[in-house]
């Protein structure tokens, strides 16, 4: 009974009137297929959806083979869908939503209900080039030269560690080969956009020592207005990145990875506006000001050590990333003429910044079993050294100037903090064949996190640790190459820590730190390939229970950024991901995604008991559509759709400020030609030019006696051209 309520919850949810005609078209597709695949076989034209290898598990097998909900992108679909930020990618990607907001390089992922927040881990594990990476303005990159995406869905964390709780996130970029070779882009678009892109790759030695070299830069005018000071905010002023790496096979069975990336940017920040009557479907233009700004700095290096040797591969990775990101901008969001009383009727306006630092250094040794035996096991241990410095400052704002900052005469809020985390981890797994048809996986995973914050301003220090074990268990049974089903139990982590310095004061003393969050899912999913190969069928329905839900506000007594928790939370949901060839040349793909995620108890604050979680929208789908045909001459052409749906989104335990549902319509229309030499696309993003907040705060969770709302990114267009040699 408890199951039937369930599903008929998802089945009310997915058919309301404004889902139906895209639920319908799905339905219809999937019964279609379903009919005809128990009819007959369909016969074989050669057309069949790719197979996409992934590393999800450490190992490269199959995405079909995986007993995981992942949504992967190959680099073919990378291409055709027209991915080149983290913001596309999980647009397409059901139950994750991702909003970039207050900095440029600040955002917030969401994945089945588990939320990022200000000052804390992610919830998500970010792994690129088998580096991880561990801080959380890491996660929005812009993509370019990528080979694959895959996106795991529910706890990674006996594989990969503290901050899975949510998932984990595996990039992989082109690597380099023999063959010479390279690629030159460029891109304009409106709001005076304008992307310059390119890399070159080759053998210096052949078979034994190769390179690959791309960059990127960008920068544009920008396209929302500050009404105030008739300025964009969201402009950038330079966005540039270049990444090299260089392999060695010094022998048969050890090869050496070096890489090294840099990114510098200059861009906008905190164009929040004040909302009108706290509603966040009233889409009103920023008008602080002080235009803020945001400039930041990255510097990755990796060196990874692979060996083979008869019982498996040892591998070894050492890491070491140095961040730096600052910005400046209004905090009172408001300007001399709409806020004549300035800040609180203080009688003067404010300005905000901060600087912030970061220098993290890790090691991680992996020993792994070959793959062609009925006992698999993965065994290792893991070691994240952080340094992180935070300077946040709150400003009398008497001319609109950034120098301000740095004028202790005008700063009222000083918070100077050091901090210093030394995370270690021992994980393994063993996949265990029972016969041909029944694999039983279990996985373990040690964390701890040792923790130490120095208030700058006294000297005094704080000191906390936190430790958790994180079992999985899986049980899979494979009915034949093209149908695989399993269970699953899993665990993920995130731990504590301290807010700012402070902000214990003023009868605070039950937020000067934080508790760690712990989330149990129990899942089961099934995997199929129908049709001959042309469709692929994924799905997955989970519940999972979380301890410790972290969230974030702004206090009002004291102006401190805090994170809280939720002392209970359910979640429950679905996943389902497809993709069919209808005939050659023409394919669908999408899928829906739904979570409940229910309160159940909150001691901080029991009336928020029975509502959603902070950030989360319960729904949503995804339907793409491709076609690409040859036009004549040497030339192909090719078209794709992209729908997205977006439920109701919940900012906030009390569940008072809610953002409307939305539909966002994408397009890429493209020719290519000289045998995939050169590509031509015209691409087109929120083609609806739908206004909504990426980002919302109401009063009484920002420190603020009125609401505020971030907007997100208007309607885009552009031109892009790609030439490969």
């Amino acid at each position: 009974m408890a199951d039937q309520k369930f599903f008929g919850s998802v089945a009310q949810a997915a058919t309301q009137d404004r889902l139906r005609p895209v639920v319908l078209a799905v339905a219809a597709l999937l019964t279609q297929a379903g009919a005809q695949a128990q009819s007959a076989a369909a016969a074989d034209d050669g057309s069949q959806v790719e197979s996409v290898v992934i590393t999800a598990q450490r190992r490269a097998e199959r995405l079909q083979d995986v007993p995981v909900a992942v949504k992967a992108f190959s680099a073919k679909q990378i291409e055709a869908a027209g991915i080149s930020s983290t913001q596309d990618f999980i647009n397409l990607t059901p139950n994750m939503s991702f909003d970039n907001s207050f900095t440029y390089g600040n955002s917030f992922v969401v994945v089945r209900g588990v939320t990022q927040i200000n000052n804390a881990d992610s919830p998500v594990a970010v792994v690129v080039d088998g580096v991880p990476q561990n801080n959380q303005k890491q996660l929005k990159m812009n993509l370019f030269d990528v080979e694959r995406i895959e996106v795991l869905k529910g706890p990674q964390g006996a594989l990969y560690g503290r901050n899975a709780i949510g998932g984990a996130i595996n990039i992989e970029t082109k690597p380099p080969g023999n063959k010479s070779e390279g690629f030159v882009g460029l891109g304009l678009g409106n709001g005076g956009s304008q992307e310059v892109n390119g890399g070159f790759s080759g053998a210096l030695v052949d078979d034994k020592v190769l390179f690959r070299v791309a960059g990127q830069s960008k920068n544009s005018d920008g396209l929302i207005s500050n009404s105030y000071r008739n300025s964009t905010v969201d402009g950038i002023g330079h966005d540039n990145s270049l990444r090299a790496k260089l392999i060695i096979n010094a022998s048969d069975s050890l090869r050496l990875d070096l890489r090294a990336s840099v990114n510098d940017y200059n861009a906008g920040a905190t164009w929040d506006a004040i909302l009108k009557g706290k509603d966040p479907k009233v889409i009103v233009a920023p008008r602080s000001n002080i235009l803020g700004r945001t400039d930041g700095h990255t510097e990755d290096f990796s060196f990874k050590a692979t060996a083979d040797f008869a019982l498996g591969t040892l591998t070894a990775i050492t890491a070491y990333t140095d961040l730096k990101e600052s910005y400046r901008g209004d905090l009172d969001f408001s300007n001399p003429v709409d806020l004549p009383k300035g800040i609180f009727d203080l009688g003067f306006q404010a300005g905000q910044g901060q600087n912030y630092g970061v220098k993290l250094l890790s090691q991680e040794l992996r020993f792994t079993s070959l793959d062609n035996q009925p006992l698999r096991w993965i065994a290792g241990a893991y070691v994240l050294d952080t340094k992180r410095d935070v300077l946040t400052r709150a400003f009398v704002d008497l001319d609109s100037s950034f120098a301000q900052f740095d004028n202790s005469a005008l700063v009222f809020v000083d918070h100077n903090e050091h901090n210093h985390n030394l995370a270690s981890a021992l994980f393994g797994q063993v996949d265990a064949d029972l016969d041909k048809q029944w694999t039983l996986s279990g996985a373990l995973r040690l964390d701890r996190d040792q923790r130490k914050q120095t208030n700058l301003a006294d000297n005094s220090r704080r000191e906390a640790s936190f430790s958790k074990w994180q079992p999985k268990l899986t049980l899979t049974r494979k009915h034949d190459r093209d149908a695989l089903s399993y269970a699953t139990v899993s665990t993920g982590f995130r731990s504590g820590g301290f807010n700012a310095p402070g902000t214990g004061g003023s009868g605070l003393a039950d937020v000067a730190d934080f508790k760690p969050e712990s989330l149990t899912n129990y899942e089961l999913g099934h995997k199929t390939v129908l049709l001959g190969g042309r469709l692929v069928l994924n799905a997955a329905t989970f519940y999972s229970r979380s301890k410790g839900f972290q969230y974030f506000e702004v206090n009002a007594a004291n102006g401190a950024q805090i994170i809280r928790n939720i002392d209970d939370v359910a979640l429950k949901g679905l996943d389902l991901d497809f993709r069919y060839v209808v005939v050659k040349g023409l394919e669908f793909d999408g899928g829906l995604g739904y979570t409940s995620s229910i309160i159940k108890a909150n001691s901080a604050d029991p009336s928020s008991v029975g509502k959603h979680t902070p950030k989360n929208s319960p729904l949503k789908i995804n339907l793409g559509a491709q076609y690409a045909t040859p036009v004549g001459g040497g030339v192909d052409a090719s078209v794709r759709l992209d729908i997205e749906h977006r439920d109701l989104k919940y900012w906030h335990p009390d569940n008072v400020v809610v953002s409307p549902s939305l539909n966002l319509w994408g397009l890429r229309a493209a020719l290519s030609g000289g045998q995939g030499r050169w590509t031509l696309a015209l691409v087109g993003k929120n083609l609806g030019n739908r206004q909504y907040y990426a980002d919302v705060n109401a009063a009484n969770y920002a420190g603020l006696p009125y609401s505020l709302g971030s907007r997100a990114t208007p309607r885009t267009v552009g031109l892009e051209g790609k030439y490969r040699f």
